[in-house]
């Protein structure tokens, strides 16, 4: 079925194996660069090739797929990936988890606005706990 295909555009790819919800979108993320063929921005309608390696950042989330097979149509999650091979370390897989689970800085209800100090000290930790990530 796939084999019989020789020309597939990258958006089309893209949407078919459900790396974003909507061609328009796969289509956005090409024209704004957020999807690269060895460093290389590449347009929407790149025609996609098996064994291609892609760089694709959907927001903080960057993956690393290799074409493994062609694939026209939308099918479900399980059928979809048989077409592609994930190739994304591990340390990036759930580096943008981490982010959910840092601590949320609030001030009490009703203490009015931070003062130049309070906004400092505020500042401070800030740049202490994401200086530890680093």
């Amino acid at each position: 079925m796939a084999t019989a295909l020789e020309k597939l555009r990258i958006d089309k790819y893209l949407w078919a194996i459900r790396l974003f919800k909507t061609r328009s979108l796969a289509t956005e993320a090409c024209k704004a660069g957020r999807v690269k063929l060895n460093g290389q921005n590449i347009k929407p309608s790149y025609v996609v090739k098996v064994g291609e390696t892609f760089h694709i950042q959907k927001g903080i989330e960057k993956k690393v797929i290799k074409v493994v097979d062609l694939l026209e149509r939308r099918v479900d999650a399980k059928t979809a990936a048989a077409f592609y091979e994930d190739l994304t370390p591990v340390e990036e897989t759930y580096g943008y988890k981490s982010m959910f689970h840092a601590p949320v800085l609030k001030r009490d209800r009703g203490t009015g606005r931070p003062t130049k100090k309070d906004r400092r000290e505020i500042d401070d930790l800030k740049d202490e706990w994401f200086a530890e990530e680093d």
